[in-house]
């Protein structure tokens, strides 16, 4: 009988928390800027955690998402030893970093259906 919550869950939970509070409070590159931890995936072996980011702007950055990957990309060392300190693991993953668009997405298909609205709203219809 499969456990309903396997520990690769769990410590991908874990991994997400640490990670969002490093990040926040610890990480002085200006170019990742506000982003978020959409979602962390581990392999059952615990060795590769990929770590789903998305940026919680509207508007046009100075930096591009890829920008951002590659800054986190860039201390992915720190991110890991800084998990190693507040982790009891034997083995801390390895971490990658993918961005998650669909956020962004969303917030841009949103801003339009608000347009169209008030463009809507400038035009009265002729009934």
């Amino acid at each position: 009988m499969p456990k309903d919550f396997p520990r690769s869950r769990r410590v991908a939970d874990e991994i997400q928390r640490e990670l969002a509070e490093i990040i926040r409070l610890e990480l002085k590159d200006p170019r990742i800027g506000l982003i978020t931890i959409t979602g962390v995936e581990v392999t059952n072996d615990l060795e590769h955690a990929r770590i789903f980011i998305t940026r919680l702007t509207t508007k046009p950055a100075a930096t591009s998402h890829e920008d951002v990957l590659h800054a986190l990309r860039r201390a992915a060392g720190f991110l890991r030893s800084q998990l190693a300190q507040r982790m009891k693991l034997r083995l801390v993953p390895q971490l990658t970093f993918a961005y998650y668009e669909s956020v962004e997405r969303g917030m841009h298909l949103s801003q339009l259906i608000d347009q169209a609205i008030a463009e809507d709203a400038r035009h009265p219809r002729d009934e």
